[in-house]
C-alpha cells in the first residue's frame, strides 16, 4: 500500500522524501517541513521519527541525515514516516524557540491547526505520529554539555509506561530519566493516544557532536530491530535509571569550576562545583544535596548570581 506524508509519497519497497505544508512566512511564500516516507517491502509496523522541535537541537538532524542514506526499503518490514526539522522558524535563525510566536515547540503539543505558528506545527506533526505504533522525538540538551540519555516522560502511573520505558531500553543509550515531563510535550501526549513515545537527548552541542549522533543513529537501528522492522535479535541491556533531576544555580557571580565529569557518581555532600574570581580566588563551593549522577553542565564558564550551572539525575537504579 502506498503511503503519504505531505508530497513524500512511496509504495512498498519505496523511499520519497518531500515537504509538510504547516503555513506560509511573512512574505506569504509556503512553509514545508522536510519530510520523508520509507515503505518497506515487507508490512509490519509504523516508526514515526521526528528531529529540531527545538531549533538548536541540531544533533537529532544529523542523526536523519546518517540514517536515511543506510535504510533500504527492500529489507525494512513496515514503514517509517520522518519529518527531519520540526520547528522550521526557529531552525532558520538557529534558535531554540519558533521566534514567531515566541514558543517552545515540545510545550505545544497536540497543537492546534488554526491556531498559532507553533501550534500549527504540532497539530500538523502530531497528526503524523498519530499514525505510528512506536515514536521516537530527538532531542539534546540545547547548547549545554550533557550524557547521552532518553527520557520517559509520560509518568510512571501511565497505562503504557512499560511500554515507553521498553521503546527507551531498545534505544539503548545507556542512561534514562524516567520523569513524568511538562505539559504539551510530544513524549507526554502520544502515550495518551496508546503510542509509546520517548525523547532520546543525544548530549548537548553547539552545532552538532558527532559522537552522540553516532550514538543516535546507533539507538534508531537497536529499535527497529527490536521491533521487527529489521532482521535481528537484540536483547535488552541494563540502563541505568534516575527518577529525580536536580538543577543547581550558583549563589554569586564568577568562574564556574567543575569539580566532577559529566556521567560521575556524586554523593550529598559532595563538591561538584566552585566558583572563583578571575584571579583564583574561591567565592563558593557547591555541594551535591542528594547522591546523584552529573547529567547535565553548562558550557561557558562565567556565570552571574542565580544563574544554571549544572544537573544531578537522583534516585538512581537500574532497569
Amino acid at each position: 500500500m502506498t503511503t503519504t506524508l505531505g508530497t513524500a509519497s512511496a509504495g512498498p519497497g519505496e523511499i520519497d522524501t518531500g515537504r509538510l505544508e504547516v503555513g506560509e512566512t511573512r512574505d506569504g511564500s509556503p512553509v514545508g517541513l522536510p519530510v520523508a516516507v520509507i515503505n518497506g517491502e515487507r508490512s509490519g509496523k509504523t516508526l514515526y521519527l521526528q528531529a529540531a522541535s527545538d531549533g538548536d537541537e541540531l544533533n537529532g538532524v544529523g542523526v536523519i541525515r546518517r540514517l536515511v542514506p543506510q535504510l533500504d526499503p527492500a529489507t525494512l518490514s513496515g514503514t517509517i514516516l520522518i519529518v527531519g526539522i520540526v520547528n522550521y522558524h526557529a531552525f532558520q535563525v538557529a534558535e531554540h524557540r519558533n521566534p514567531i510566536d515566541d514558543t517552545k515547540m515540545n510545550r505545544a503539543y497536540p497543537g492546534n491547526e488554526n491556531g498559532t505558528s507553533s501550534e500549527r506545527i504540532a497539530a500538523a506533526t502530531f497528526d503524523a505520529a498519530s499514525r505510528a505504533d512506536l515514536v521516537l522525538d530527538l532531542h539534546q540538551g540545547s547548547t549545554s554539555r550533557m550524557i547521552d540519555e532518553v527520557r520517559v516522560r509520560c509518568g510512571r502511573r501511565h497505562r503504557i509506561h512499560e511500554d515507553c520505558l521498553e521503546l527507551a531500553k531498545a534505544f539503548g543509550c545507556g542512561y534514562v530519566l524516567d520523569q513524568k515531563g511538562p505539559d504539551g510535550q510530544l513524549a507526554r501526549v502520544a502515550p495518551d493516544e496508546g503510542i509509546p513515545t520517548v525523547d532520546p537527548e543525544l548530549g548537548g552541542a553547539v552545532g552538532w557532536d558527532e559522537t552522540s549522533i553516532r550514538k543516535g543513529v546507533e539507538g534508531v537501528f537497536n529499535v527497529l530491530e527490536y521491533y521487527g522492522f529489521l532482521d535481528g535479535s537484540p536483547t535488552l541491556e541494563r540502563q541505568t535509571r534516575a527518577t529525580g533531576f536536580e538543577q543547581y544555580g550558583s549563589p554569586v557571580g564568577g568562574l564556574v569550576d567543575m569539580q566532577k565529569d559529566l556521567g560521575a557518581r556524586v554523593s550529598r555532600g559532595e563538591p561538584i562545583f566552585e566558583v572563583t574570581t578571575p584571579f583564583g580566588e574561591s567565592k563558593a563551593t557547591i555541594t551535591a544535596d542528594s547522591d546523584g549522577i552529573l547529567w547535565r553542565t553548562r558550557r561557558l564558564p562565567q556565570v552571574a548570581t542565580g544563574e544554571y550551572v549544572c544537573s544531578v539525575g537522583t534516585d538512581v537504579d537500574t532497569v
